[in-house]
Parts: structure tokens; sequence; C-alpha cells
């Protein structure tokens, strides 16, 4: 039985962990933070101390999911998304969220200054968006709404009939 790959993107804070981790127990698909899984295996080329954040060793990330998505089935979460193969993907979520929002859900989770500033700056101009526009094809990559618990139970009822429709589609 063949089942869809799943990417939910977005600037941190928009709500892509709980969204992912619901929608894979909900459709039966495994989940992937990429964050998470990048701490596990220590999958870093560096430390960037300006940000006070490790850097993702992207080449390493890849191998370590490869077979994986091959698979299929499995939802990844992560706020970047330019250097996953575009093959991987059969459709890209990029949640947004109102500045008011993600800067307090932001200030929550401890950060600061610039890191703070140039994540709400992330969301103002869609940076993930655009990045997600440019690396799928545009008709897999869809915006949502991510403000409010209304918000989450929509945006897991929407993607749950998409999925259930792949699968009718697909198999």
């Amino acid at each position: 039985m063949r089942r869809p790959n799943v990417l939910i993107t977005g600037t941190p804070g928009v709500g892509k962990t709980t969204l992912g981790k619901e929608l894979a127990s909900r459709a039966g698909l495994s989940y992937i933070n990429v964050g998470d899984l990048a701490k596990e295996g220590e999958l870093y080329e560096g430390f960037d101390e300006e940000y006070d954040c490790p850097i993702l060793d992207e080449d390493r990330v890849i191998d370590e999911l490869e077979d994986r998505m091959s698979e299929g089935g499995v939802i990844v979460d992560y706020h970047g998304c330019d250097f996953f193969p575009e093959r991987w993907f059969h459709i890209v979520f990029v949640l947004r969220t109102e500045n008011s929002f993600l800067y307090d859900r932001l200030e929550s989770r401890g950060y600061t200054g610039k890191k703070l500033q140039d994540n709400i700056q992330c969301e103002i101009f869609q940076t993930l968006y655009e990045e997600a526009v440019l690396s799928y094809k545009k008709e897999i990559v869809h915006q949502l709404p991510s403000n409010t618990p209304e918000d989450l139970e929509r945006n897991l009822d929407q993607i749950m009939q998409w999925i259930e429709q792949w699968m009718k589609d697909n198999n």
C-alpha cells in the first residue's frame, strides 16, 4: 500500500510540530522532526554563535532519511525545505502565523534580540513560502493559517481529506 510523504514547513513557532504529530497519529503515518533527528544523530557541521544554535549538516540528514522517504508514509517537519530532494514529497504545507501570535510564541521559547526579530521578519516576508515554491512544483505547495486552535482543527481535517484522496487515487 503506497502512502504519501508530506512536508510541513514554516517559520519557527507557527505550529509545525503540533500539526505534524497530530496528523501522523490520525493518518497512521510516521512523523519526523528534522531538528530532533539531527540532535539524536548529531547531524551538525558546526555552531552558529550569532543565533546560538547548531548548523545542520544537510547532506547527512538526507542520507539518514533517504530509505524512510522512499518507503512513503512520512510526515517531515522542518523550518527549511530547499535542501530536501523534490522527489520526496507529494504535498507541501507552509504554515503561516500572524506576527502578534508568533511574537508571543517565540518569546515564550526564549527567543530574544536578533533571533526573535529575524524570525518575525522571515514570516513577514513569506521567506519560507517562497523557498517552498522555488523548491517544489507550485501546485503541490499550499499555505495554511496557523493562529488558533480552530485553524489547527481545520488544517487537520483538510490534510486528512487530501491524504485519504491521495490513497484512493494511488492504490
